[in-house]
């Protein structure tokens, strides 16, 4: 996949000058310390900053060694503290591979599942969402999100009956892109208990909006996008980490780009995707340690700036 191998490019970089920025390479590939946790606003309930997403990571037909592979991310993002996993049924397979391999590796129970319903009409959301738990092997399902605010009205109306029944925990929205701000706002102030939307050192539109309007409202914030789909990769490729990423416990540019998102306060998780074992681990290292202050922020955005 181009995506691992920008990846894979920035990785070796990185681990050649991890000595000149005083960073230990235990840091990227070693034994896993305590994860930042963020607590859910409307319940207190805490999950870890950096969770792991399935689009495109988990698609495919489930066998061979796209499975092997998918199999070792699940199995190590348990290891390395990790519980929010986030699917769709617009994600091909991934939820079905999602909930065999979590079955197979006997952790449902250690998993925080989320996953979208993406049609329109009431019966037809119903009838995806029931197929969703079905294929998650979930009931209840964690969080189940309006995926792109598509028929959002309707389907917020089945999930608030669906939660007082205990058939889901957690009700959400979800949008990629700045052009859907004004709605994905309006359904975070008309109550929502999460909001995922996209958020990257590059895409920080959601600074000056959404983000602002969870924290009012006391809604939870996933991070989708945190690598702007490794577009972030290809522009710092061959470009060294500054000096001063040890001062947040950074050894590579994606645990660079990460803590950038988890420095800011409205937000409870970023959800990067992959199905490499060694990125998986790379990323779970951005959930570990010193997270920036709003100054350091400041500093990040103008370094990347200058690449």
């Amino acid at each position: 996949m181009d995506i691992d191998l920008t990846r894979r490019e920035a990785l070796r970089l990185i681990a050649g000058g991890l000595c000149a920025c005083g960073i230990l390479r235990e840091n990227v590939f070693g034994a896993p310390s305590d994860m930042l946790h963020r607590a859910i606003p409307k319940s207190g309930e805490k999950l870890p900053v950096i969770g792991l997403g399935t689009y495109v990571a988990f698609d495919g037909d489930g066998s061979g060694a796209e499975r092997d592979s998918a199999r070792d991310v699940l199995r190590l993002f348990v290891e390395h503290g990790g519980k929010v996993v986030d699917s769709s049924p617009m994600y091909g397979a991934a939820e079905s591979v999602v909930g065999d391999l979590a079955s197979e590796l006997g952790v449902q129970k250690k998993l925080f599942i989320a996953t979208k319903v993406w049609t329109s009409g009431r019966q037809s959301g119903i009838r995806q969402m029931e197929e969703s738990m079905r294929k998650l092997r979930a009931n209840p399902i964690d969080l189940m999100q309006v995926h792109n605010l598509l028929d959002v009205t309707t389907h917020l109306n089945t999930l608030r009956g669906w939660k007082k029944e205990g058939r889901i925990r957690y009700l959400g929205v979800t949008h990629y892109h700045s052009g859907a701000y004004d709605e994905l706002e309006r359904a975070i102030r008309n109550g929502v208990d999460f909001v995922q939307v996209n958020y990257s050192i590059e895409e920080r539109e959601a600074e000056a909006r959404i983000l602002p309007a969870a924290a009012d409202t006391g809604t939870a914030v996933i991070i989708n996008r945190p690598f702007a789909q490794a577009g972030l990769f290809r522009r710092v490729r061959n470009k060294p980490l500054p000096e001063w990423a040890g001062e947040i416990d950074c050894a590579s540019w994606a645990q660079f780009f990460l803590k950038y998102i988890t420095g800011h306060p409205a937000v409870t998780c970023a959800i990067p995707a992959t199905r490499n074992p060694k990125h998986l681990v790379d990323n779970m290292g951005a959930g570990r340690g010193r997270i920036p202050d709003q100054a350091l922020r400041k500093r990040m955005v103008e370094y990347f700036q200058q690449i």
